[in-house]
């Protein structure tokens, strides 16, 4: 594969915390080179280093040891990547398009354009007509909606979303997945995903990628061959390949967790 098709690319990245004598590492040695387009989801235990390998990613922490890199480049925090939280962080005092326009003026695009691309970054995420609505008059699962068009807005092709699912009912969980995939399917755009569950990597991912108990280290990375258009996601997640899937990543998850803490608590 040519350096020209990696999206993100990581060697020997490791993270410590602490100073000599109460270091405590969190991630690595990791090394992974996700191709443009792909839809990364990295799962694991809770504290196993997922959303710190993201922020990595991001731009947000510099590695201890390796190197990170978004297009050839070293990640610059705001700029490489869209970043949704597990929390939307929008801002309250403007209204849900006029959080999306900031966005776009941030990105540089034209105020005289920036209409026209908030309504069509609303419709995307599935908002269409709320965006003279206020924030606190939209639901949470509406406001993570609003957080990805947001993060859409600008024009990196990476986006990076850590756990954005993770406070609302299982119901509109469900159904931003499938908007989440979709909008992957329609952009393109390389992603990276957080989750501790084994159900939305296999939804998700076209590779997921397991990690260890703290520090976190690559115990299996997989590839996903299930159909990305075209089939309803009832019967997706109802199907045989899908739950042999599933299975294989939540025993993978904890294998690695368990065989962690097994030899951390023999060294003790």
């Amino acid at each position: 594969m040519s350096s020209a098709e990696i999206a993100i690319a990581l060697d020997g990245v490791t993270r410590d915390y602490g100073q000599r004598g109460s270091v405590v590492s969190a991630v690595g040695p990791v090394s992974l080179s996700v191709p443009a387009g792909e839809f990364l989801v990295l799962v694991g235990a809770s504290g196993c280093g997922k959303s710190t390998l993201l922020r990595l990613i991001a731009g947000f922490e510099q590695p201890t040891l390796g190197t990170v890199e978004i297009t050839g480049r070293a990640p610059r925090p705001g700029e490489s990547a869209g970043v949704v939280f597990q929390q939307p962080r929008l801002f309250p005092w403007r209204t849900v398009g006029g959080n999306v326009e900031l966005a776009l003026r941030y990105a540089g695009v034209p105020k005289a354009d920036r209409p026209h691309l908030r309504d069509e970054l609303l419709d995307r995420v599935g908002l269409a007509g709320v965006s003279d609505r206020w924030i606190w008059e939209i639901s949470g699962g509406q406001q993570q909606r609003v957080a990805i068009a947001r993060a859409l807005a600008g024009d990196s092709s990476t986006l990076l979303l850590d756990e954005p699912f993770a406070a609302l009912d299982a119901l509109t969980r469900e159904r931003l997945q499938e908007d989440l995939r979709q909008v992957s399917h329609e952009t393109g755009r390389t992603i990276v995903f957080v989750t501790h569950s084994a159900e939305e990597a296999v939804f998700l991912g076209s590779r997921i990628v397991v990690l260890t108990d703290r520090p976190g280290t690559t115990a299996l990375d997989l590839s996903i061959d299930l159909p990305r258009s075209g089939v309803d996601a009832d019967d997706l997640r109802t199907s045989a390949e899908f739950t042999r899937l599933r299975a294989e990543v939540a025993h993978a998850v904890k294998s690695a967790a368990t065989a962690r803490h097994t030899s951390r608590k023999a060294a003790s």
